[in-house]
């Protein structure tokens, strides 16, 4: 259903199911890696505390990928980049089939951070949805008190003539507690309109 691997001009995005995924590197990266805490502070998970919740993390969403429900992606940055090659972070979406909607997610470590890599994948993520999967509209939500996050999103969904659909409550649940967000959407007849380009390549 998803391409095995995502190529853009300066990253590759690699299925979660790729034999190259070494799970304890990613526990050590979830658990430990400076500025985990940081990273997470607006996401819906926490700092992994064992490599068995790492491994759980991985085979649900090897299940899931499987599925056709959601892809998940490795983040490595191509040749010329610092760190080539390195997990910098994870990336993936959710597919809501009776409504057309691809919904989008992200984190990077926080080394890897201000290099637009964001905005990258989103590029990439977009063309998949209408040009491969015929779906109409992509959705990305950001915690509202996330003003990094916020500000990258909305420099990703103007370029691409989206725009942002408002404030929704009580939509994530962030250390525990339901979250406010900001929802951004991009349809396909925006995306077409924006003439928003994109080096992408899929490979099987």
């Amino acid at each position: 259903m998803f391409p095995q691997s995502i190529e853009t001009d300066r990253l590759r995005l690699e299925s979660i199911r790729s034999d190259r995924l070494d799970v304890l590197e990613l526990y050590e990266i979830c658990s430990s890696d400076p500025g985990i805490d940081e990273v997470t502070a607006h996401l819906t998970w926490s700092p992994h505390e064992t490599p068995k919740e790492t491994l759980e993390f991985v085979t649900e969403a090897r299940t899931n990928h499987e599925s056709g429900e959601t892809g998940t992606y490795v983040i490595r940055p191509r040749d010329g980049e610092a760190g080539a090659g390195e997990i910098a972070g994870l990336c993936g979406f959710e597919t809501d089939w009776k409504r057309r909607t691809m919904s989008l997610g992200i984190w990077l470590r926080r080394r890897f951070w201000g290099r637009g890599y964001s905005s990258e994948r989103a590029a990439a993520f977009v063309a998949l949805a209408f040009e491969r999967l015929g779906l109409d509209l992509v959705s990305v939500s950001a915690d509202v008190e996330n003003e990094r996050s916020n500000r990258a999103i909305r420099t990703y969904v103007d370029a691409h003539g989206g725009r942002r659909d408002g404030l929704v409550r009580n939509w994530i649940v962030v250390n525990g507690e339901p979250t406010d967000c900001y929802r951004y959407s991009i349809s396909r007849t925006e995306w077409r309109e924006s003439g928003a380009d994109v080096a992408v390549t899929f490979l099987e």
